[in-house]
Order: structure tokens, then C-alpha cells, then sequence
């Protein structure tokens, strides 16, 4: 758990996301909670929800953004839904728990990887014990072993199940072993072929089961206890060590213990961002068709966001603890639309403001990720050199404004569209040029968007 202070926390995020202090101090004070939380005794922990959070505001304002890097700050498990993909229960589509059983394998994964990054090194020295024994011609012996469901071996590709055992080395090969584990190290022995067992990822599941959402099956149930059908893959050294390092790293990890901390970690530390709330949304007045079945989807979220138990492949999970942060532009609709039990849950309203042309401007190049700076490492791989004046930035922002109040506010996103096309020359003859260095000023901005029909269409309005 992060010990960030919220100061530190919105410094973090001012390396990323212009402008909306409000939310982001709104989201550093609900990481702080989670933390200060932890440091109290069970039962006052378990009496402590968290406050969840509504955004507001227009398209490619930052609202997804700052929830997932806050997320990525404190590596917590992190999901982001759209509340217009749910549908209630009995019609066709996804359940509102999908969102719920979607996070806990986020939060699965993310122990998984934790660990295999632990046992990583040991799992290189094992792989490369067997490269070495599949280089020098040595093949592990195979016995088979039985369990209880060889009747299921028929879907499987028949015969028992097998598992491999290495060989000993004989006392006369060492040496040659040796020198072949020194080339190997060197790396003189990447493009050389061997031939490796793999799990074969076509194998169908056995039987679907009701009630437990659509990724549940009998073999999920039943864990490793059904045989896995394998088979014989040829691939070059660099190919096979990536496979046989993740195949010993999973002989090392114990997937019940990752499990019960992935389940941890999705109840105590998981964050819903739930998009796009306000579609679901009904406006006043009689209710029928489509506004029927908004009512009803938020009615299937409410016991979620209340706190409940959610029924996944993994075992049950608590929703008491996870921090749901909803967002939508409510634009046709206000949050007095939302049934009240569901406005009384996200007790936290922020605000989001639009983006001005100085915003823009400092998007263009001051956060870490900065589009400037991204679109200036890619054309340096073909060797061109590309700088952008104070001017065309001036510029590239009030074109971006303009576009934005003329056609669709979609925000932020605009400066991409913008690059785009201002580039787009350069990027489709970049490996053609023999000039290697392009300097992008005002007047280049200017006769690719043709601004002076902005100046005379803007005329028109001036009294």
C-alpha cells in the first residue's frame, strides 16, 4: 500500500494529466483513506467503505486518465468498464458482475506476475538446464500417471497422462556438456532448432456452468486435476527458452497462494472505473423501452456498488472494499437522473473542466508522455531530427480550439487528430528524405490547415 501523501500523489499525476486539480485531489484523498484504513484494527477496517467518486465533465478531459494512473501509481488492480455494455438480468449481453469477476482476474494476474518476477532467475537457470539437454541430444523420460478422470482422456488426445523426467548426465559428457552450456551463454546458439513439449491451446472446454458467468467450465472447476493434452512444437533456441522459462516458472509458483492474494487484493485494493454512467441515465418523466432497461441496469449495479458477493472462477468476492469511480459528460442528462439509491453511493461529486488553449499548449510538451516528444521518437528512427517553435505550438492549440467548437469537442483527443494530419507528409516520406532534420513553425501549421478560412469564418460573428 502506497505511504504517498496526497501532495505527493497529485505531483505524481501533475507528471501526466494538465489542469483538474479538483479530481485529482479528490482521488489522492480516497488513496490516503485506503492507506490510513490499513492501519487500523479488523473491525474498524471492516466498518470504513470506501467514498466513491462521480466524475463530470466533457469528452478527452483526463477523467479515465486519472484513474488509471492512480491505479498504476499504487499497482493496484484497476478495471475500466462501460456501464452501456452491461444489460439487465434476462435480456442478452453482460451482467453487471462481469465487471466485479474482470477485476479479480486483473488482480490474479497481477500477483501472478509479482511472483514470477521472484522466481524468474531460477526459472532462466532451469531452462537453460533443459536447452542444454535437448542441444546435446539428452531427452527426459516419460512416465505415465494416472488419475481419476482418465475416462475424460478421449477429449484430450487419449493415453494417460504423461510427465517428463529429466535424465542424469553420464559422467563422460560432462565436458562436452560444458562447452556447449558456455556457447549456449554466449549466445552462439540462439538460431538452433529443438524440439519442445507445449501445452496445446486449442483444447476445448468440457461443459459450461450455469450461474457463474460466461467464462466458467468444468475443467476451470476442476483445476489441474483433468490432464492437459500436449503436444510437439520446433522452434529455434531464442524461441524455446521464453516458453520453457514461463513452464518452470510455473512448476515454482503456487497458483493457491497467488490466487488468495490476487482475491486480496481485488476486495481491499481494487478500482471500478465505470464509464459512461450518464447513458444510463433516464431523463424525467414516464418511463418505457430503452429507459425501462437503464433503470434496471443501474438497479443490477447498485447491490455491487453497496457491497455484495460476487460468485468467480477464483471463489467468492466481497465488493464492500473496492473503490467505484463512475464518470460520464451529462450532457442529455444530469446525476438527479440516476435513481437516488445510486446517487446516494457515489457520495463524491468532481467536476471537470474544458480544456482552454493555454491547456492544450502545455499537453503538447510538458507530461512525461508528451505528444510532441512521442511523435519526435518515432521519426527518429528513420533518422530525422523534429522540432517544433514556439509559434507552431501557439498555433497547433488554437487550431485544435477551433476544431473542437466547430465540429465535436472530443477534448484532448483533438491534438491527435491535429498531428496527424500536420505530419502526415513527413511521416509517409520519412525513409525517402535525404534532409534529416525538419523545424515545424507557424507558417508550415498554417498552410496545412489553411488557417486564414478560420480568421474569415470567425469574422462573421465579430459585431
Amino acid at each position: 500500500m502506497s505511504e504517498r501523501t496526497p501532495r505527493e500523489i497529485v505531483a505524481e499525476l501533475d507528471k501526466y494529466i494538465i489542469g483538474q486539480d479538483e479530481a485529482k485531489k479528490a482521488m489522492a484523498i480516497a488513496l490516503r483513506n485506503r492507506y490510513r484504513r490499513s492501519l487500523l484494527n479488523e473491525e474498524m477496517q471492516e466498518e470504513i467503505t470506501p467514498k466513491n467518486i462521480i466524475m463530470v465533465g466533457p469528452t478527452g478531459v483526463g477523467k479515465t486518465e486519472i484513474a488509471r494512473r492512480l491505479a498504476k501509481l499504487v499497482h493496484a488492480p484497476f478495471i475500466k468498464v462501460e456501464a452501456t455494455k452491461f444489460t439487465e438480468v434476462g435480456y442478452v449481453g453482460r451482467d453487471a458482475e462481469s465487471m466485479v469477476r474482470d477485476l479479480v482476474y486483473a488482480a490474479v494476474r497481477m500477483a501472478k506476475q509479482k511472483k514470477f518476477e521472484e522466481v524468474k532467475v531460477q526459472a532462466e537457470v532451469n531452462a537453460n538446464e533443459q536447452l542444454l539437454d535437448l542441444l546435446s541430444g539428452l531427452k527426459p523420460k516419460t512416465k505415465s500417471a494416472s488419475t481419476p478422470f482418465d475416462m475424460f482422456q478421449g477429449l484430450y488426445g487419449g493415453g494417460q497422462k504423461q510427465e517428463e523426467v529429466p535424465q542424469e548426465v553420464k559422467e563422460e559428457d560432462r565436458p562436452k556438456r560444458e562447452a556447449l552450456k558456455e556457447r549456449l551463454m554466449r549466445g552462439e546458439l540462439e538460431d538452433e532448432m529443438v524440439e519442445i513439449s507445449v501445452e496445446d491451446s486449442h483444447s476445448v472446454p468440457i461443459g459450461m456452468i450455469g450461474g457463474m458467468g460466461d467464462d466458467m467450465n468444468l475443467d476451470d472447476m476442476l483445476g489441474g486435476l483433468l490432464p492437459k493434452k500436449r503436444k510437439k512444437r520446433r522452434v529455434r533456441v531464442v524461441d524455446a527458452r521464453k516458453i520453457l522459462v514461463q513452464q518452470e516458472a510455473d512448476k515454482l509458483m503456487d497458483m493457491d497462494a497467488i490466487t488468495e492474494q490476487g482475491l486480496y487484493d481485488a476486495e481491499q485494493r481494487g478500482i471500478i472505473f465505470l464509464d459512461e454512467i450518464d447513458k444510463i441515465a433516464g431523463g424525467q418523466g414516464p418511463k418505457s423501452g430503452a429507459d425501462v432497461s437503464r433503470e434496471g441496469v443501474q438497479r443490477d449495479i447498485l447491490p455491487i456498488v453497496e457491497g455484495s458477493t460476487v460468485n468467480t472462477k477464483y471463489g467468492p468476492v466481497k465488493t464492500d472494499h473496492i473503490l467505484f469511480v463512475a464518470a460520464g459528460a451529462f450532457h442529455m442528462s444530469k446525476i438527479s437522473d440516476l435513481i437516488p439509491e445510486l446517487q446516494g453511493r457515489f457520495p463524491i461529486k468532481v467536476e471537470l473542466h474544458s480544456l482552454t488553449e493555454e491547456h492544450f499548449k502545455q499537453i503538447l510538451t510538458q507530461p512525461q508522455n508528451a505528444i510532441i516528444m512521442q511523435y519526435q521518437q518515432l521519426l527518429a528512427t528513420e533518422d530525422i531530427e523534429l522540432k517544433f517553435k514556439e509559434d507552431a505550438l501557439d498555433t497547433i492549440a488554437g487550431v485544435a480550439i477551433y476544431q473542437n467548437e466547430n465540429s465535436e469537442n472530443i477534448g484532448a483527443r483533438r491534438l491527435h487528430t491535429v498531428l496527424e494530419k500536420l505530419l502526415e507528409e513527413i511521416s509517409f516520406h520519412a525513409p525517402d528524405y535525404d534532409q534529416k532534420e525538419f523545424i515545424i513553425d507557424a507558417q508550415y501549421v498554417k498552410r496545412v490547415f489553411d488557417t486564414d478560412s478560420f480568421e474569415r469564418d470567425l469574422e462573421k460573428y465579430i459585431i
